[in-house]
Order: structure tokens, then sequence, then C-alpha cells
């Protein structure tokens, strides 16, 4: 303890940190509770409910009626009675958060020693804990007594109010008043001495009477003030006031700087406790999400462009060979009727506009596929929020190249020559076989009957030759037909698959750029947010040292407020012996 610093140190220091908290109002509490201490007065506050007797015991504490008693609310503001060498009264108009209070001098010798008494207005509830703004706030006294009478035990009201007075000041005194009109006053002394033991208050209690000292004042009897007990009282703050600054200020100074150092602790411990802040690495996660989804995405949109394509290839071959084949059939359907000799030309114009309309509508589904392909595969960028559809559609090509035309083929015809050569040869066949059988009639070889049958089988074999002749042109024109097709086929489709490959080549690259772009934005950001986070963390990091060395300075300070509190030797206790 021989090193241990004044109280005058702490309250400066107190200050200090204060300031560099930036906290002015408790720099202006710690003012005035210096301005207060360096005093040498002892400011000794009376507060308590309505009709407890305090005015009667400060008119008692000095054998003066300096303040008003009765039966009503007689106290209406703060009274401070100090010494004067003539009696003086006055009132102090208040400003600010100052109220307005009376000011009263006599010459007294209890007062003369540096004794001031501040008698405050009856209050209940909250407004007993705020008794008296300005010159009654407890933090402007030294030592408090709360006063309370012994007709009845302590209330819940003055309990916290106790409480609330002394977690700011260290030094509080209960005083049981009217001891001369309560018979049991002893017992509920004992019991309000139970009541602040159970809250935990350390203050010690005093039965008085201030008619018994009046009336001792009057008579001079020395008996009847020892009765009243106000010996005891007034020992007690003749002691705390020789001992103010050696144990009162310490106490009042380790107080104070306790209830300042948690005020200033408590946001740094929250602050020091609280989570790191998740919005950057929320940014990176979120960067490293998309680059992922992203890569994922990249996977996808090619698969789907592929599987399209591919399907989308067999499908038109597929289409165009159905459609070719229906034309095939019908030109087989037409071909078993009809003589190509007789319609080859209408032939040649219906199998032209029959494939141009194949042609036409095997490339117009083609188009509309890759149109379809296409919003397929932007659907996988649906969640980037980009315009990606690209503007690939080509005009509808010159498709009658595919087409040709159909050249007739070498059909064999029948000549007036040919008849008469093929009606000679089955007229003789027929006349020489009933020629023969007549002539076992007796009748000669060319004969009525030969000749009609010669001519009968002449006309036989000349319809005969003339329908496998149509029957070989139709043969020949479905061969031209189908090769014609096939060619057609070959050449549509070669066309159709060469325009979706270029289709394809267009959305790769395409999409290929889209992802790249998107890719250089993600990582981008990626590396920002990285950024942002390292440079959070650092902050953090700095702002954690901060805080560290703030609560270090606050408990070192705390330690020297903690040693303040423990009262050297010869100033333990307080309280006279009896």
């Amino acid at each position: 303890m021989a090193n241990a610093p004044t109280w005058l140190t702490v309250l400066d220091e107190t200050a200090r940190v204060c300031a560099a908290h930036g906290r002015t109002d408790l720099i202006q509490w710690v003012k005035q509770k210096r301005a207060q201490l360096v005093d040498p007065k002892l400011r000794v506050l009376v507060v308590g409910e309505p009709k407890q007797g305090k005015s009667q015991l400060v008119n008692a504490l000095i054998n003066a009626p300096v303040c008003p008693v009765g039966d009503g609310l007689t106290t209406a503001i703060p009274t401070v009675v100090r010494h004067a060498e003539e009696p003086i009264s006055t009132v102090v108009e208040g400003s600010g958060r100052d109220t307005t209070y009376a000011e009263i001098g006599v010459p007294r010798g209890l007062l003369a020693d540096g004794l001031v008494l501040i008698d405050t207005p009856g209050a209940d509830g909250d407004d007993l804990r705020a008794a008296g703004n300005s010159v009654a706030a407890p933090a402007r006294a030294d030592v408090v007594i709360m006063v309370t009478d012994a007709t009845r035990e302590l209330s819940v009201t003055e309990v916290n109010l106790l409480l609330h007075v002394v977690r700011s000041h260290p030094q509080v005194v209960v005083a049981l008043t009217k001891t001369d009109i309560a018979p049991h006053w002893r017992l509920v002394a004992e019991r309000n001495r139970q009541h602040l033991a159970s809250a935990g208050i350390a203050a010690p209690l005093v039965p008085v009477s201030a008619t018994l000292r009046l009336a001792a004042a009057r008579t001079n009897d020395k008996a009847i003030n020892a009765e009243s007990g106000f010996p005891d009282l007034v020992a007690r703050l003749k002691q705390y006031l020789t001992a103010k600054n050696d144990v009162l200020a310490p106490s009042a100074v380790g107080v104070l700087t306790a209830t300042v150092i948690e005020q200033l602790a408590a946001p740094l411990r929250a602050e020091l406790s609280a989570k790191d802040s998740e919005e950057p690495m929320a940014r990176l996660y979120e960067a490293q999400r998309t680059l992922d989804e992203l890569r994922r995405c990249s996977t996808r949109w090619q698969n789907t462009l592929n599987d399209e394509m591919t399907d989308l290839m067999s499908d038109i071959e597929y289409d165009l060979r159905e459609r070719t084949r229906q034309i095939m059939r019908k030109v087989d359907d037409a071909f078993d009727a009809a003589d190509p000799l007789r319609t080859w030309e209408d032939y040649q114009q219906w199998l032209e506009t029959s494939l141009t309309e194949v042609a036409e509508s095997n490339f117009a589904w083609l188009l509309q596929r890759c149109d379809w392909i296409s919003g397929r595969v932007a659907d996988h960028f649906v969640r980037y929020e980009a315009d990606v559809v690209p503007e690939w559609r080509v005009n509808m090509p010159d498709l009658t190249r595919h087409i040709g035309t159909i050249d007739q083929p070498n059909i064999e015809r029948f000549s007036a020559v040919q008849k008469v050569f093929t009606g000679l040869r089955g007229s003789y066949g027929g006349l020489l076989m009933f020629g023969l059988a007549t002539t076992l009639a007796g009748m000669p070889l060319i004969n009525p009957i030969s000749l009609g049958a010669g001519a009968l089988f002449g006309g036989k074999t000349i319809r005969d030759e003339g329908k496998s002749l149509l029957r070989r042109r139709q043969a020949l024109a479905k061969t031209a037909s189908q090769r014609h097709i096939d060619d057609f086929f070959l050449r549509l489709n070669k066309e159709c698959k060469d325009t979706a490959r270029w289709v394809q080549r267009i959305l790769r690259d395409h999409y290929t750029s889209v992802t790249e772009q998107l890719h250089d934005a993600i990582v981008h950001s990626l590396r920002n947010a990285k950024q942002a986070a390292d440079a959070d963390a650092a902050e953090r990091n700095k702002r954690q040292m901060e805080l560290q060395q703030q609560m270090r300075r606050l408990a070192t300070l705390y330690e020297q407020a903690r040693e303040l509190t423990v009262r050297p030797e010869g100033h333990a206790v307080l309280e006279p012996v009896a």
C-alpha cells in the first residue's frame, strides 16, 4: 500500500480515460466529484419518504428550527444548512439541470467544523430515487442519511432507494427516527438490520429521537440527550468529517471509478464478444459459390448443346427420309397405272413441286429446332440475368439447287413396224398350229379356220407385248424417280447437317464467350471479396488489439480503484465505540 496511487491521481486518470473514450457526460460527473472531494466540508444528504422526520432530524442535529416541520408537506425545495456567523437565509435560483434550493446559514459549532446538511423534499417511488436534483443529488454528497421512522419496517421502495444510493456512494447511514413514539422500536430496528443484511447493504442503523434531542437541549439534560441517540449520530458525522480526505474520499473515488469503468467497459466487452462481421466472408463465399456454379453451368450447357444437336441431325434425317418415302410411294402408285410416255411432263412438274415442299418444310423445321435449342442453352444462364440469346438466324437458302430436274429415262416405244412383226410372229404360230390340226380333217393348211386363229393369235401377241413394254417403261420411271429422290435426299440432308453444324458452332462460340465473360466478372468479384475479407480481418484484428489495450488500461485503473477501497489501518472502522 506504500506505493498505492492517491485518490486524486486515480480520479484524474479516470477523467483522462473518460476523455479518451469520448464520454463528456462522465467527465463532467468526475469533475464535479473532484471539486466536492477537494472541498474540506462534509456534505450530508438527508433523504427519505414524506413524514419520516427528515427536517426534524436536521433541526435536532444543530439544535435550531432551520427546516420547517408540520403535519403537511413542509419541505418543498432542497434546503442547504451551513455555518454562518450570523443567521442568514437565501433562495438560489437553479439553471440548466440544477434546481432551485434554499440556503440557510446559522452559527453552530457542529457546522463550524465544516459539516453541511442538505434536507430534501419527501418523495415516493422513482421520485425518491432522484430526490432533489442539483445540490441534493447523491453524486454531490459525501454521506447520505436515509431517514425512516420506527413505526414500521423498511419498505420495498426504501430498500430500492438504498440499493441505488450505495452503488454510487460508499458511506450511507440509516436513521431510525421517532423512537419516542414507537414502543417496539428495538424490534423494528432489528428487523430493519436483517432487511439491510439480506439486501447486501452495509449501512449502519442508528435509532434516534429528535423530540428527545430538542427537549434535552432546552433543559441541558445529558441523560435525555444520550437516550435520544443523537450523540452516536453526531460522533459518526464528526468522524466522517475528520476522515474525509483519508477514508471517505478514497472510498468515494473507488466507487466512482468502478462505476465509470463499468460504463466504459460494457460496450468494449460487447464489441469483443460480438461475432465477427459475416458480410465480407459472406461475399467471399457467395463469389466462390457462384464460380463453382458457373463451372457446373458450363458443363451443363455444353452437354445440352451437343445432345440436342445430335438429336436434331438424327430427327432431321429421319424427317427427310420419311417425307421422300411418302413421295416415292405416291410415285409407285401413280406408275402402277399411268404410262410414263403420256404423263411424264405432268409428273416432272408434280415431282419438282413435291420435293420443293419437302425441302422447305424440312429446312424450316431445322431452323425452328435450332431456335428452340438456343433457348434451351440460354436457360442455363437465367440466374445470371444476362441477355445471352445470340442472333444467328439466316435467310432461307435456295433449296431448288438440290432438287434438280429428273431426266426422262430411255423408254422403248411400241412402233407400228414392231407391232406388225410382233403380230406376224404371233399369227404364224396360230396359223401353223390350227392349219395342221385341220389337215387331219382333210382341209388344206391354210383355210379359214387357220387364218382366223392366226389373226387371233397375232392380236393377242401384240397386246401382250404392249403390256410388257408398258411395265418396263413404268419400272424404268420408278427406278429413275428413286434414283433422283435419293440424290435429292443426299444433297438436302448434307445441306441440313451442314447448317446444323454451322448453328452449333455459332452457339458454341457465343456461349463460350458468355461463359468466359461471366467467369472473368466472377473471378474479379471473388478477388475483390477476398481482398475485402482480408482487409476486414486485418481491421478486426487491429480493432481487437485496440479494445484489448483499452480493457487493460481499464483493468489497471480498476485495480487502483480497488486499492483505494481498502482502508488503511486506523481507519478501518468509522463507527464510534459506545
